[in-house]
C-alpha cells in the first residue's frame, strides 16, 4: 500500500532543508535472526525478506550515514563500536553496531541489536549511529529527539532505520493475551505508515500503547518528529503487516515526495 502526505509534516527549525533522505520502519523480534528461531526460522521468511527489501530501499536513497532509532529503558546515544547480544535468546552472539577497531560496550537494547543485525546482513559499509528513545517517553520528547537527530546531520545525507513492534495483544496466545483494541490500533498504525502521516503517529496515545505492549510507539513518534523537522511532502509505502505470534510486525518505507 502506498500513500502520500501533503502539508502534514510542518516546517523545519533548522532552515529550509534538513538532509533526511529516507526512512525505513522494521520490527525487532529476536526470531528474525534465524539462529534464534532455530527450526521455526522458516515461519518468518516472508517478514525477513520484507525487512531486507526495506533496508535495501533505504540504502538506495544514497545516504551518507544511517541512524538507527529504537525503544530502550532510557533515551541514550551509543558509540559506533557498541554492540548488543543475543545471549538472552539462546544464541551466544554479539551484534556490533558498526566499528570493530575501537572500544565499545554491550549496551544496545534489543531493538537496536536487531537493527544492527539487519544492517549487517545488508552488507553496507556506511557509517551508522544509534539512539534509543525511552519506551515511556511522551510524544513531545519524541518530537524533540527526532528534530535533533536530523538537525545534527548538518550537511550529511542521513537515513533513519526505525525499529518497533506493534501491539502484542493479537489473540489468546499473544504475549500480552488478547485485547479487542489491538487490531484497530495496529490498523491505524499501518494506515499512518502507508500514508506517511506524521500527525497520525503523533496522535498515538502513550497509555493505550503501553497497555497493548506496542514497543514501536515512541520510535515511530521520533520518526514523525524527524519528518516534521525535515519539512516538505513525504510518501509512504507499507510493505508488510502481520501478527504471526500475536505481535504486530509492520514494515514500511518513507521517502520525500
Amino acid at each position: 500500500m502506498t500513500g502520500s502526505a501533503r502539508g502534514r509534516t510542518g516546517g523545519s527549525g533548522y532552515g529550509e532543508r534538513v538532509p533526511l533522505v529516507a526512512a525505513a520502519v522494521c520490527p525487532h523480534p529476536p526470531l528474525l535472526v534465524p539462529e534464534v528461531a532455530g527450526a521455526a526460522a522458516g515461519e518468518l521468511d516472508e517478514l525477513r525478506a520484507a525487512c531486507a527489501a526495506s533496508v535495501a530501499r533505504l540504502l538506495a536513497a544514497g545516504p551518507d550515514a544511517i541512524v538507527l532509532v529504537g525503544a530502550g529503558p532510557a533515551t541514550l546515544s551509543f558509540r559506533s563500536a557498541d554492540y548488543g547480544s543475543l545471549r538472552a535468546y539462546g544464541v551466544d552472539r554479539q551484534v556490533r553496531l558498526w566499528r570493530v577497531n575501537c572500544a565499545g560496550g554491550e549496551r544496545l537494547p534489543l531493538s537496536l541489536t536487531i537493527g544492527a543485525w539487519l544492517l549487517g546482513r545488508s552488507g553496507t559499509g556506511l557509517p551508522r549511529f544509534a539512539h534509543a528513545i525511552a519506551a515511556d517517553a511522551p510524544p513531545q520528547e519524541c518530537v524533540r529527539v527526532g528534530a535533533e537527530l536530523v538537525g545534527a546531520a548538518a550537511d550529511h545525507r542521513v537515513a533513519l532505520l526505525v525499529l518497533g513492534d506493534g501491539s502484542a495483544c493479537r489473540g489468546t496466545k499473544a504475549p500480552g493475551y488478547d485485547d479487542p483494541r489491538a487490531q484497530a490500533y495496529d490498523d491505524g498504525v499501518a494506515r499512518a505508515l502507508a500514508d506517511a502521516d506524521a500527525e497520525a503517529l503523533l496522535g498515538l496515545d502513550p497509555a493505550l500503547s503501553a497497555e497493548l505492549s506496542a514497543a514501536g510507539r515512541a520510535p515511530w513518534q521520533v520518526l514523525a518528529g524527524a519528518v516534521r523537522a525535515a519539512g516538505g511532502d513525504w510518501r509512504g509505502e507499507l510493505g508488510h503487516h502481520e501478527a504471526p505470534y500475536g505481535v504486530a510486525y509492520l514494515v514500511a518505507n518513507w521517502e520525500p515526495a
